[in-house]
């Protein structure tokens, strides 16, 4: 009934309410005056990644979870790349934060290191390509790609190398990192476990006399257990992170790749 009073006062000669009326009508937006467009080109689609080295070895691993949002895009999609043609080359890039640009970044980088091969008869150490990639991610500035990227090989003595970056290409060389969503769970991990941090001598004192446990190189199996523990623990707390565990080995015999599963939930 009140609807058919409705229609009928919209309808009668004298209607209280005109619809040419309307567009003076204030309301929130019209008030708050003309609206901005904004465009936004980015997206996180999830993920950690982390890189670590030892005397000999480097080793850089990621989850295989993608995900936008609440959704799950894909259950594997790897996060750690080869760069360069073949073994002469060991250098290891992951890359975590919006995918198309890690994708993008990744096809760049190798591209340069197997024209540095073609044209000089010799591979490009990781020290030139993280300089290389440096620039690569400073030349994108203004428009910088969305993503976290760890470097990793051995040095020119045989030792091993991670170089973490910021989108704009600020970079620093580390024995340990973690990036992407989980970074927060596994980065205080790797540094009481890897960094020896808040680590001390047992019976050597109290309170502030206590002495600091000495850093001491792991071995490459120890290092392995503490890279599927990091993930293991990371799955269990964080929903972006799962699936499966990628891990790129780099040694002076070569690089050699596992994976590990993961929770799926």
């Amino acid at each position: 009934m009140a609807s058919l009073m409705h229609y009928a006062s919209l309808h009668s000669e004298n209607p209280a309410y005109s619809f040419s009326e309307a567009s003076t009508i204030p309301h929130s937006e019209a008030s708050a005056g003309p609206r901005q467009h904004a465009f936004y080109p980015y997206t996180d689609n999830g993920g950690s990644t982390l890189g670590i080295t030892g005397e000999t070895f480097a080793i850089l691993a990621g989850d295989t979870r993608s995900t936008s949002g609440y959704n799950i895009n894909t259950r594997y999609e790897p996060k750690v790349f080869r760069i360069g043609d073949d073994d002469s080359s060991p250098i290891v890039l992951s890359v975590v934060g919006f995918a198309a640009d890690g994708k993008a970044l990744k096809e760049r980088l190798d591209t340069i290191v197997k024209m540095y091969k073609y044209q000089h008869g010799k591979p490009m150490s990781v020290k030139a390509c993280a300089q290389r990639l440096s620039t690569i991610l400073y030349q994108k500035r203004f428009f910088p790609y969305y993503v976290h990227a760890i470097l990793g090989g051995l040095d020119e003595e045989g030792k091993g190398a991670l170089y973490s970056y910021d989108p704009v290409g600020s970079y620093e060389r580390e024995q340990c990192r973690a990036a992407g969503a989980a970074a927060s769970l596994i980065m205080p991990f790797l540094d009481n476990q890897v960094n020896f941090k808040n680590q001390y001598v047992p019976g050597s004192g109290e309170g502030l006399s206590l002495k600091e446990k000495p850093r001491e190189p792991l071995p490459l199996d120890a290092v392995v257990g503490i890279v599927k523990d990091a993930f293991t623990s990371a799955t269990e707390r964080h929903i972006e992170v799962g699936d499966g565990l990628q891990m790129i080995l780099i040694t002076k015999d070569g690089i050699k790749e596992m994976f590990t599963p993961l929770k799926r939930d």
